[in-house]
């Protein structure tokens, strides 16, 4: 069933590229072409490489085995608010972002986003899958620096109460009607082969062109609903996990085997195409697990989750500790762990350094850093720092809609090289207890008030940068741009079949 990739045909491109300090140099201003591949919902838990131990992701894992592993990395709770960090360099809050629906998933159209940087440094953008990031007009990719590209509408394949095409509803993640570039297409097939088919035909095309490149394959997988094709999910089944309904187990764990055999597919493809040499391919996920049991033989029994303490949507480590694998073959290491703080908002710094790109001025400020020093020398000096984390998703009705200052405390965090401070009042030191079992608030006093101050001053300066507050339910679903757009595509009958045959 796997696509795997064997290690002998690897090692052949290895044999020749042994790293050596001297032959990495200095990383930036390389100008690598660079591939980031974003899975949605997926967790430390959820890799063979990582500990799990009834998944099987082969591709992944001797992805990982070659790859420099940036192994304390986080990013938001949830979707919208990663992907806004990733775009911006920024905490999500600043850019306006909040929640994953309501329109506050819109990020500020004064922001320069990262494809934006990338096109303005001489490279070709594309996006395939998961957007997330606004569905009016000037909020679509296509004018947010992206040359090429084919998603889908809200937050999910089928979401169409917030404004994903209508037919996904039906049919989830099969046959989506999405939309490439500015036009609604019908696809044919699933969904993640489909992201994955459009990514390689676009990278197979700027390869040939010899032009630099910057492919973003953010898969819909492995969010709820969780449907896979059968090939996928009968090997769970067997094992008695539950096969139906929203949360169905054996179709979350088919669909992170789908991305195996995608991800493996498209190396295999790049090295077919010769198209590795001067590459970064980075492999990452968005949030953590969403959830962390399911049924199985009808009881309720737990996942693996690799010792972290809450899930998608929680504070804690659980919540925004992710996987990120770097891979640049010749140049970084291969097979090291990097154990400085890192995070999605130092992805953006990374890649200006990587293209030498002419900042502009006048342009939002940038929370992360560049995380060269790292990838050249993973055991560089990296002073310690402080990553702001909040939930968010405050809903409409609740006291936070109205005062976004009752807000300040609830599902929140402090992260440094050794402390969480949670929630303004819980504290765990994360080195001794990467698990937080422990509470030692009391016993660390001065820790708990530094950083209280930390995250108070943080947050005095992120809330007048909240710009998408204050819309209701009722409001939003009278404008859901991308269902309006569907109509008039079926009243027109402009809506053409599209197939991104890999060429």
């Amino acid at each position: 069933m796997h696509h795997l990739i064997t290690a002998g045909l690897l090692n052949l491109v290895f044999i020749a590229l042994v790293f050596s300090d001297c032959h990495a140099g200095q990383l930036a201003g390389k100008r690598p072409n660079i591939i980031l591949v974003l899975t949605d919902d997926q967790g430390m838990g959820d890799l063979s490489c990582l500990g799990n131990p009834i998944l099987n992701t082969p591709n992944i894992d001797h992805f990982y085995k070659q790859s420099t592993r940036l192994a304390d990395f986080h990013v938001s709770p949830s979707c919208a608010p990663t992907r806004a960090a990733i775009m911006s360099g920024r905490h999500e809050f600043r850019v306006g972002v909040t929640h994953t629906i309501l329109m506050r998933e819109r990020m500020a159209l004064d922001v320069l986003t990262l494809p934006q940087m990338l096109q303005a440094s001489g490279y070709a953008t594309g996006i395939f899958g998961k957007w997330h990031l606004g569905d009016d007009e000037p909020y679509l990719p296509h004018n947010r620096g992206f040359d090429e590209s084919l998603i889908h509408g809200a937050g999910g394949i089928g979401q169409t109460v917030w404004g994903d095409f209508p037919p996904n509803g039906k049919r989830t993640y099969y046959d989506s009607v999405l939309l490439h570039n500015n036009q609604i297409v019908q696809t044919k097939g699933y969904c993640t082969d489909l992201f994955f088919d459009a990514g390689m035909n676009w990278i197979k095309g700027q390869h040939e062109a010899n032009k630099p490149f910057f492919a973003y394959i953010a898969t819909n997988a492995p969010h709820t609903p969780n449907i896979a094709p059968k090939k996928y999910t009968q090997r769970f089944k067997e094992m008695g996990w539950a096969t139906s309904k929203n949360h169905a187990p054996a179709g979350r764990f088919g669909m992170i085997e789908n991305i195996d055999d995608n991800f493996g597919r498209m190396m295999q493809n790049l090295m077919d195409w010769n198209a590795l040499d001067n590459t970064l391919i980075i492999f990452m996920t968005d949030n953590g697990m969403n959830y962390v049991s399911g049924k199985k033989n009808g009881k309720n029994a737990p996942f693996f989750t690799a010792g972290l303490r809450g899930h998608k949507g929680t504070p804690y480590e659980g919540g925004t500790r992710v996987p990120s694998f770097w891979y640049w073959p010749g140049v970084l290491k291969e097979g090291v762990d990097v154990n400085g703080l890192t995070s999605h908002i130092d992805i953006f710094k990374t890649f200006a350094d990587l293209v030498s790109a002419k900042l502009p001025t006048q342009m939002q400020e940038l929370d992360g850093r560049s995380l060269l020093p790292l990838l050249q020398h993973p055991d560089s000096e990296w002073p310690d720092r402080e990553l702001f984390v909040h939930v968010g998703r405050w809903e409409e009705k609740h006291p936070q809609a109205k005062n976004v200052a009752s807000a300040k405390f609830v599902n929140c965090a402090v992260r440094t090289e050794r402390w969480r401070f949670v929630n303004n009042s819980e504290l765990y030191d994360i080195n001794a207890d990467p698990g937080e079992t422990t509470d030692v608030s009391d016993a660390n006093p001065e820790v708990v008030a530094r950083l209280r101050k930390k995250y108070d001053a943080w947050w005095d300066k992120t809330v007048p940068l909240m710009v998408n507050e204050g819309l209701t339910t009722e409001r939003v679903r009278k404008k859901l741009p991308l269902v309006e757009r569907y109509k008039q595509a079926i009243e027109s009958k402009t809506l053409p079949t599209w197939n991104p045959s890999i060429r």
